[in-house]
């Protein structure tokens, strides 16, 4: 019987960035749920979720999609491709929306974290440069595809990361261009087909000694 330990090591060893995917099979509704709580619980900094993940459903937006990235086959063929996308700005009021949720959920006062909601103001709104705030954001985002790549793998559903897009054209298409998000990166999953060849392709990776530094 496989311990946690080497079962969690050998589905990360599965894992790879898929290259073909089976167009006629689906991801469950049950396994989907776990994708999508995947991204809810995912971390961010203060817990803010600066955030959207937009499933593109529509095959006809796919269509458009495709030629923005690298005419990549992932996009159209892929049983779920979401695009991630991060706010523009942090205004005052979002973290005052992120302030009454904090109080819902956890049936606390507002007025009790009204601490909390000043120091954010403080080093967020007005302590942050405008154009910084957007690339601060979008780490927050490959935060939330990491949680989303692992729960995949641990589910054996395929996926592959795109970074090899267009984010100005994903905006006009997808009607972000005027929003308060605009497009980071993407996310196709599925299951992989039989024709991709990377699929019993070995896993190159530095060695540990490399690239993990002890300290002590």
């Amino acid at each position: 019987m496989k311990t946690i330990n080497a079962e969690l090591l050998q589905k990360l060893q599965w894992r790879y960035a898929t290259k073909v995917f089976n167009k006629k099979k689906k991801i469950s509704p049950e396994n989907w749920d776990v994708l999508e709580q995947s991204l809810l619980l995912s971390p961010s900094s203060y817990g803010l979720q600066p955030w959207k993940f937009i499933v593109v459903e529509n095959e006809s937006l796919r269509e458009k999609l495709k030629p923005v990235s690298w005419g990549q086959n992932q996009v159209t063929d892929a049983s779920h491709f979401i695009v991630f996308a991060t706010l523009k700005e942090l205004k005052a009021e979002f973290i005052e929306s992120y302030i009454d949720r904090i109080a819902e959920v956890r049936g606390q006062l507002k007025e009790s974290l009204s601490g909390y909601e000043t120091m954010m103001k403080k080093n967020i709104v007005e302590g942050m440069k405008k154009d910084y705030v957007f690339h601060w954001n979008q780490r927050q985002a490959y935060i939330a595809m990491g949680f989303l790549l692992e729960t995949a793998a641990l589910l054996e559903i395929d996926t592959v990361p795109m970074e090899g897009i267009d984010p100005k054209a994903y905006d006009d298409i997808l009607g972000l261009t005027n929003s308060d998000y605009g497009t980071v990166a993407a996310v196709a999953l599925g299951y992989r087909d039989e024709a991709d060849k990377y699929a019993e392709a070995k896993k190159v990776r530095f060695a540990k000694e490399k690239v993990i530094q002890f300290l002590k």
